[in-house]
This record gives C-alpha cells, sequence and structure tokens, in this order.
C-alpha cells in the first residue's frame, strides 16, 4: 500500500511541477496566430485553440499544448516547395492537426504520448507535400486527420470565444482593481 501512495505522490508532484512550468511558458511564449503566416507559434496552455491556416508558403512553427488543446487546420494551406516542419510540445494535452489527403506526415514526436496520422493509409508520392512533425509528447499527443466532426469544431470554436471572454473579464477586473487602488492612493 505504501508503494501505491508513493506512486500516487509523486505522479500528483510531477503533475504540479508540469502545470508550474506551463505557466511559466505560456507567459514566455508570444503567439503567431495569423491565418496568413508562413511560420506560426500556436498556443493552447490551460486554453483552447482554433487555427485555420491559409499560407501561401507554410513552412511550420511551433505548437504547444499544456492542459489544452484544439484543432490546427491546415486544408487551405499551401506548404512551402521544401515542406514544413512543426515542433509539437503536449503535456497533459493535445490537438487535431488537419491535412489535406494528398501530403505526405512523418512524425519523430516521443514520449508518454504520440503524434499519430489517422488517416488511410495509402501510397502518396515521394512529390507529395511533407509535413514533418517532431518533439515530444507527455500524458498527451496529436492525431493527424483530413476531416473533422462539423460538431467537434464547433465546440471547440465555443470554448476560445468562451476562454477569450474570461480573459476580457479577468483583464478588465484587474484594470478596475489598479485604477481603484490608484484612486484611493
Amino acid at each position: 500500500m505504501k508503494v501505491i501512495g508513493t506512486i500516487v505522490g509523486l505522479f500528483a508532484l510531477g503533475m504540479a511541477g508540469a502545470a508550474a512550468a506551463a505557466l511559466a511558458a505560456k507567459q514566455r511564449i508570444v503567439p503567431i496566430d495569423d491565418p496568413e503566416a508562413d511560420e506560426v507559434a500556436l498556443v493552447a496552455i490551460f486554453a483552447p485553440v482554433m487555427f485555420h491556416s491559409t499560407a501561401t508558403a507554410f513552412r511550420g512553427g511551433t505548437l504547444d499544448c499544456w492542459y489544452g488543446g484544439g484543432i490546427v487546420d491546415l486544408r487551405d494551406a499551401t506548404l512551402d516547395p521544401a515542406g514544413a516542419h512543426l515542433e509539437v510540445k503536449t503535456v497533459f494535452g493535445g490537438a487535431q492537426i488537419l491535412v489535406p489527403s494528398s501530403w505526405r506526415v512523418e512524425s519523430s514526436v516521443s514520449g508518454v504520448g504520440a503524434a499519430q496520422d489517422l488517416r488511410t493509409k495509402i501510397d502518396r508520392p515521394v512529390t507529395a507535400p511533407l509535413l514533418t512533425l517532431s518533439g515530444f509528447a507527455a500524458f498527451g499527443g496529436v492525431g493527424v486527420s483530413s476531416e473533422v466532426e462539423e460538431d467537434v469544431v464547433q465546440e471547440v470554436t465555443e470554448a476560445v470565444a468562451a476562454s477569450k471572454q474570461a480573459q476580457t473579464e479577468a483583464r478588465a477586473a484587474v484594470d478596475g482593481l489598479v485604477a481603484e487602488a490608484s484612486a484611493s492612493a
């Protein structure tokens, strides 16, 4: 019984450490999520992400999903002729990456989780656009597909809107407290 308690305690300690690291990463990472950007920095840390790319020479970027996740839709993007590379970091989170069915996807994501191409296995020509995924997954991961159910898109869209509304309300509350403190000083 002591062994189980020790394991649970270590797991809880690990989760607390990961949560602290996630908060630090959220402060450090500057999101780049312009739909037309050829390089992105997508962030779903304690929040959802919904990104739809229309880039004309998409080269890749980063995707951080720590205690959050969402959808990264690249189906309307055109890959750079040299291909694209997306560095993925998931910790207790994950995302669905949508790509055209004609794209090749190669992954070297490692860890206690994975990046998996869920599309039907077909031989794609070696000249087909190539998206490579690398990084790590800790109790999370990334799924690659070419389709997503509309209700899933709606759920993520609503979650993103609710998250943005909560952030706006929190900022307004902080601004109100600062103004109140300034007035009374």
